[in-house]
């Protein structure tokens, strides 16, 4: 897996406003760091196009590349670790443009600067 790379991923029944279910995500963390831990970093996608109204939110676009069949709203603010058993088939991957903004914020989520 490849940071930027959309997966299928199992979310378990969560509590409140967390995302569960099966849903696409996208993997941040690098493998060739990372590889042999047992969790690896996801942000859950949501067609709900409504939450971009949230601080921590970008737009993921429908391309051949992405894979995704409706246009998909990164729900950076419910980054996450899951269990790596819970990250299913390949979808894709964001584009590099797309790759940034998920990256902006999550700089602005934590309060760092460019």
């Amino acid at each position: 897996m490849n940071v930027g790379d959309i997966h299928w991923v199992d979310f378990p029944q969560a509590n409140g406003r967390e995302q569960q279910g099966r849903r696409p995500a996208i993997v941040m963390q690098d493998d060739r760091y990372a590889g042999s831990l047992p969790t690896t970093m996801v942000i859950p996608l949501s067609t709900a196009k409504r939450a971009l109204r949230f601080a921590g939110t970008a737009l993921i676009d429908v391309t051949q590349e992405s894979g995704l069949r409706q246009e998909s709203v990164a729900l950076v603010f419910q980054f996450r670790a899951i269990d790596r058993n819970r990250v299913k088939d390949r979808l894709g991957c964001i584009s590099d443009v797309e790759r940034d903004a998920v990256f902006d914020e999550i700089r602005k989520l934590t309060g760092q600067t460019k």
